[in-house]
């Protein structure tokens, strides 16, 4: 099962700590929640697939240590897609999975992330699955709708989608983004999907944020006053915050890769 070694020194820290988080010191007593949560989430054996289709899965790598990506000229985002589905993937022949804490390079040409120079996002917190636009997402668990919002902006999610979970007695979220805008047709807060139905597709760019197609999925254990959005990427100093705050989806999305 894909599961990074980031997520595995998180699981092992039991420890209360004060994070500075912009500017704010708070009290995280998530290690235990976290802890809590990431037991229930490997205890819970029956989750179903959010992509159902025969390709292989293939881990993509977009740090520094994927040197092609200090080389190659990416912004356009057909550039970037070809570069993704015809060189990665090998002509489309896989799936991508990868980037959970990630320190990815690829987001140096968009402004979305570099807005504050003092502090720029490129600590990557869900899991992106890499797939053809138009591919059908199914929940994994049951769910009931939380929020969702058109995100429109460079670089950012697109339609998104926010649902709630409880597993025996616990309650935790998962974010799904770069959706399509039909996705967001006729959905409603409170509605309920059953584990295993159909709710989302992957979008096209440039109404995904302008990203090649691809799905961005993350768990996240407190939303907060978030509604519609939460934060997918986030600064280096951040970085142990909201890594505590968000486990590694590979927990339930237990791909083979």
């Amino acid at each position: 099962m894909y599961l990074s070694a980031l997520s595995k020194r998180l699981i092992q820290n039991n420890v209360v700590q004060i994070w500075q988080v912009s500017g704010l010191a708070r009290l995280l007593l998530a290690p235990y929640n976290m802890s809590e949560l990431i037991q229930k989430l490997r205890e819970y054996c029956t989750s179903a697939p959010i992509i159902r289709n025969d390709k292989p899965y293939r881990n993509l790598d977009f740090t520094a240590n994927n040197t092609d990506l200090l080389k190659r000229d990416l912004f356009e985002t057909r550039d970037f897609t070809a570069y993704v589905f015809e060189e990665l993937l090998s002509g489309n022949t896989y799936n991508g999975i990868g980037g959970y804490g990630e320190d990815r390079v690829i987001y140096r040409h968009r402004k979305h992330f570099t807005a504050n120079a003092e502090k720029p996002r490129s600590i990557h917190l869900g899991v992106d699955l890499w797939t053809d636009a138009g591919t059908a997402l199914y929940a994994p668990l049951d769910a009931t709708v939380h929020s969702f919002a058109f995100n429109d902006h460079y670089g950012d999610y697109g339609p998104t989608i926010i649902l709630v979970h409880e597993i025996a007695g616990v309650t935790f979220f998962t974010l799904y983004g770069h959706l399509s805008l039909d996705s967001l047709s006729g959905l409603y807060n409170g509605q309920h999907i059953g584990q295993g139905e159909r709710f989302a597709s992957i979008g096209p760019y440039p109404e995904n944020g302008d990203w090649p197609p691809h799905l961005h999925f993350q768990v996240i254990r407190d939303m907060g006053n978030y509604i519609g959005d939460f934060p997918g990427v986030c600064n280096v100093a951040d970085r142990d915050y909201y890594l505590n705050l968000c486990p590694d989806p590979a927990l339930l999305l237990r791909v083979k890769s």
